[in-house]
Parts: C-alpha cells; sequence; structure tokens
C-alpha cells in the first residue's frame, strides 16, 4: 500500500510532463540537446545531457546560457525519445529517460584527452566535450560542490530555493582556496580527471559549469541526479546517488586512486567512509572542508564523522589553503618552493 503513493507521484508528474511537451510543442517549442560534459576511457565513453523544448532560433553556442536559475526548472523535457550521437564515422543512438537526461555508455575508441562528440535530435545537432582519461593516469579527484567548492547552505529550504531558483553563478560564492587547492592538484598530477559529484538536479548543470568555469575550477563531468518521484519512491535518494556513483567510478577505472573531498555538513563523511572502507585500493585520500560555526547551522549542523580504519588518509581543515598544507604532508600536492 506504502508504494501506491509513490507510484501515482510519478504517474502524475508523468502526465503533467506529457501536458506540457504537447503544449510547447504546439506553441513551435523543438526537442533540443543541452549538452553536459562527459568522461570515457579506452573504447568507451559515457555521454550526458538532457533534450528540452526551446525555441527553434536558440543557437547551439547559447543552449546552456539560455538554462539559468529558476528557468531551468520550467523547462520542458522531452522524454524517451532518439539522440543520435557521432564521433569518428561511428553513429550510435541513445534514449532520453523520462525526465529529458540522456545518459548512456557507448563502445567508442577516442584518443586520451578532451575529445568531442555530435549529439542531435530531429535533425538539430551539437557539440558535446567528452574527457577521455589515458589508462596511465594513477590518480583522479572526485569533489562534491554545494559547501565544498561552493557555499550555498543547501539543506536549508529557504536558503535552498533561493539559491537555486533566484540567484545566478554571479552571486553564489566560491569556498576561499579550493580553487587554488585543484590547480595544485592538477599541476601535481598531470591529466588527472576531475568529476564533481553532487546530490543536486541535472536542471541546475548549466548554472554550475558557468560557476566552475567563472571561478577557475578545473572543467569536469558533473554527475547529479534527478529530483522528484520514482514508481518506488517519494524523493531520489542523493545518498544512494553518491554511493552508487563512486562504485560505478571505481569500476570504470580500476587503475585510479581517488582523492575524495567533501564537507562535514551533509552526508560526504559517511560516503566517504563507507566508500573507503569498502574499496580501500581506490581511495588515495579523503579531505573535509570544516563548515564555520554560522555554516554549520545553515546546514543542519554537522555530521558526526566517517573516518575509518581501512589505511586511508583523512585530513579536515576550514578551508582550501589548510586543506592544501595537510595534502601536502601526505606528498598529494607540491609544497611551497623553497
Amino acid at each position: 500500500m506504502a508504494a501506491r503513493g509513490p507510484r501515482f507521484a510519478a504517474r502524475l508528474e508523468d502526465a503533467v510532463q506529457g501536458f506540457r511537451e504537447r503544449r510547447g510543442r504546439r506553441r513551435g517549442r523543438v526537442p533540443t540537446v543541452v549538452p553536459f560534459t562527459g568522461y570515457g576511457g579506452p573504447g568507451w565513453v559515457r555521454v550526458l545531457g538532457r533534450v528540452v523544448l526551446q525555441k527553434p532560433d536558440v543557437v547551439p553556442a547559447n543552449r546552456l546560457e539560455g538554462l539559468r536559475g529558476w528557468r531551468s526548472f520550467l523547462s520542458v523535457p522531452v522524454r524517451n525519445t532518439d539522440v543520435i550521437v557521432e564521433s569518428g564515422g561511428e553513429r550510435h543512438v541513445v534514449g532520453s529517460d523520462r525526465g529529458g537526461v540522456i545518459d548512456a555508455r557507448l563502445e567508442l575508441d577516442l584518443e586520451p584527452g578532451w575529445r568531442t562528440v555530435r549529439m542531435s535530435v530531429d535533425g538539430d545537432a551539437v557539440d558535446a566535450r567528452v574527457l577521455v582519461v589515458d589508462p596511465a593516469i594513477p590518480f583522479g579527484l572526485v569533489s562534491d560542490i554545494d559547501d565544498t567548492v561552493m557555499v550555498t547552505a543547501l539543506p536549508r529550504p529557504l536558503l535552498a530555493a533561493w539559491n537555486t531558483f533566484v540567484l545566478d553563478e554571479h552571486a553564489r560564492t566560491p569556498v576561499a582556496g579550493m580553487a587554488v587547492l585543484y590547480d595544485r592538484l592538477q599541476h601535481a598530477h598531470p591529466g588527472a580527471p576531475v568529476v564533481y559529484l553532487s546530490t543536486g538536479a541535472w536542471n541546475v548543470v548549466p548554472t554550475l559549469t558557468r560557476f566552475l568555469g567563472r571561478n577557475l575550477y578545473p572543467a569536469g563531468p558533473l554527475l547529479l541526479t534527478d529530483w522528484g518521484p520514482t514508481p518506488e519512491h517519494w524523493f531520489r535518494n542523493g545518498t544512494a546517488h553518491k554511493r552508487d556513483s563512486l562504485r560505478r567510478l571505481a569500476e570504470e577505472f580500476p587503475h585510479i586512486r581517488w582523492l575524495l573531498i567533501g564537507d562535514d555538513g551533509q552526508a560526504d563523511e559517511h560516503t566517504y567512509g563507507e566508500f573507503a572502507a569498502a574499496h580501500p585500493d581506490h581511495v588515495a585520500a579523503v579531505a573535509i572542508r570544516r563548515l564555520t560555526p554560522g555554516q554549520a547551522v545553515f546546514a543542519g549542523g554537522r555530521s558526526s564523522g566517517g573516518a575509518t580504519d581501512a589505511g586511508v588518509p583523512w585530513v579536515s581543515a576550514s578551508d582550501g589553503a589548510g586543506l592544501a598544507d595537510r595534502l601536502v604532508d601526505l606528498g598529494l600536492v607540491e609544497g611551497p618552493a623553497a
């Protein structure tokens, strides 16, 4: 009986989105691919994006720019539609899900580095960037976003709504020293992939992408999730999303040991500690940014900690500079020149 509520809510959401899609098409909107950054390895790539209805005169270069703040949540997803992915003369057909999201693993053999694939729906094509990781790279970085690279106070409902629906990337505050830390990590580990893992909705990828670029964070794929009901649950489980994403990265890149960076205001410590205990060979270290007392209040308190006895180094500090000092001690960041 308990499952009937979420199942009914999911069907209701599908009906509402179906009505919005039909109405949008009647008003002249056309299916459009909004590309997200993907990633891959030897012989495969994971392509990401979203199909939404937009005005036909929106040029491809402006599609990420066109989805700002609350408007991204009003965009109409195009569900269960075919998307063509082309690269190097190969052609694949993938589908969007019930939220319009494209998330598919394809057999494509691309050279390591930043590459481009072509994604199209109904003949309208756009380029999507893909980071193909060199199999010789032994190190990578997984970073939370909210209160780790960007101050959001996300769990407090009113502030979350303000940050998500009203403010754009110009008004968001970066966490002090974190961009410099990530730059130092990439300098110490050339070619290391940076993956941003968050419980935020796919709708905010354009805003987050602009924020990261404006604040000089390294480019990398964003792994987000859907909000709203599923046939089994009222809402997506953010912790399960992070847990599953970490496990998938370990399977896809068995040669990489990850530095996991998060904060102590949500479940990062527990999630990272759980992953480190289960996969110690895939974790170089865990770095936790400690929230200020005021930020901890907004975030609903601090987590209870998650350090394990699996032999994985665990460090914490209040900002990027402090974390850098501790990572220097672990040999993961180069120290200042003498």
